[in-house]
């Protein structure tokens, strides 16, 4: 039987959570998939979400929450939890934080092969290759990965402002509008500031910011790929050396130089950083398919997290690339270009501010210009802001 501490822990959290603003990823999951991993970076709102589901389940279904880190599990495991629900005929086990239970995969696999009848998702550090585990979980998991708030997710939650999302071809097009909203630009600069992040809107973003960097690399990252102390100081400060560079050409022999490792880590460290979501690498359509090309450049993962390691004194024009960089990879396969900023299936991007001419792109066919201090899109010149209500 299930302890009632467990159910006396989910109900609290059920209760705290009173956000109705379902995330962009929530209409997207299959709620009804025999087991769901949901992944990303910490404070993007995974918790919320599967929470947000428990609360809106059907009368009478019977399901159960639980953190891999509560102190329950210093003496219980996951398989016996799952054993009790099921003789309780419990439908549904939700998982938070898998990635602080060592053994987690084994289990999990356990817990699906001999419970046919009870669905399971759980929630992940995006560091945690769930395809990688010790357990084959690749045939009965579907892995979906959270990012952080959209400029339209902002608006809603921040703001109480209800914007439609607009396709590529829309924005494009000079479709996407704020009803309700003449001058977005204010509320633009607002978010670039500190809106990618949920948690934000309870105040002292950047203290709590700076908690999320220490925890994602001294315990997520650490944890998962077994660095040793020296190993995590190195990684804090090849991320501290990006971020005042980014978004920059990566030379490894200088970041090798400048952090004190051997220019083979260099790449490793970069792919761990980025798993973790703190950085993003841009990369070139060498490699044929997603995410296997050439790094042409590395960026800070988001504006928000830019601020706050600049110490609120972020370049514009980085934050310009980063913002249109950030916004643009979940929903679309954005590439380096040879001649200007980005390509995004076929049609080519020069992002830049107000001023900003045409010249370089003139003569490449489907291009645009990207313009932030600008309200509205005029011919192939779009404005910056717009492309926050992609997803």
């Amino acid at each position: 039987m299930i302890d009632e501490s467990l159910y006396a822990y989910m109900r609290l959290q059920v209760e705290l959570t009173t956000s109705t603003v379902h995330r962009y990823l929530y209409g997207k999951v299959n709620w009804n998939a025999r087991m769901i991993a949901i992944t990303g970076a910490r404070g993007v709102g995974k918790s919320t979400m599967v929470l947000q589901h428990i609360k809106e389940l059907p009368v009478g279904c019977r399901a159960l929450y639980v953190s891999a880190d509560h102190t329950y599990f210093s003496t219980h495991s996951l398989v016996e939890v799952a054993d009790g629900l099921s003789l309780e005929a419990g439908e549904l086990l939700v998982i938070d934080e898998i990635h602080k239970y060592h053994n987690w995969s084994q289990e999990l696999k356990q817990i699906y092969d001999t419970h046919p009848d009870m669905r399971v998702i759980f929630t992940g550090s995006s560091v945690l290759d769930i395809m990688d585990g010790v357990a084959d979980l690749s045939r009965r998991v579907l892995q979906y990965t959270l990012y952080g708030l959209s400029f339209r997710e902002y608006l809603q939650i921040f703001h109480g402002i209800t914007a439609s999302t607009f396709s590529l071809d829309e924005i494009l097009e000079g479709k996407a509008v704020i009803d309700g909203v003449l001058h977005p630009l204010p509320l633009f600069r607002q978010y670039l500031a500190e809106g990618y992040y949920p948690f934000a809107i309870e105040g002292d973003f950047p203290l709590r910011m700076q908690n999320v960097i220490t925890k994602t690399i001294e315990s997520d990252i650490a944890q998962y790929a077994d660095l040793k102390a020296a190993t995590v100081k190195k990684l804090k400060k090849m991320l501290a050396v990006v971020s005042t560079l980014a978004p920059y050409k990566p030379n490894a022999d200088s970041l090798a130089n400048e952090i004190g490792v051997s220019r083979n880590n260099v790449p490793d460290y970069l792919a761990l950083l980025e798993k973790a979501q703190l950085i993003g690498q841009l990369r070139d359509d060498t490699g044929g398919m997603r995410g296997l090309g050439k790094v042409e450049k590395v960026y800070i993962d988001n504006p928000s997290l830019m601020t706050v390691l600049s110490g609120g004194k972020a370049d514009i024009g980085n934050m310009r690339e980063t913002f249109f960089y950030n916004q643009m990879r979940v929903e679309n396969d954005v590439i380096s270009s040879r001649q200007a900023d980005f390509v995004i299936g076929g049609r080519t991007f020069e992002v830049g501010g107000r001023n900003k001419g045409g010249r370089q792109i003139a003569d490449i066919p489907d291009s645009f210009i990207v313009k932030d201090d600008l309200e509205f899109a005029q011919g192939n010149i779009v404005p910056l802001w717009a492309f926050g209500l992609n997803y």
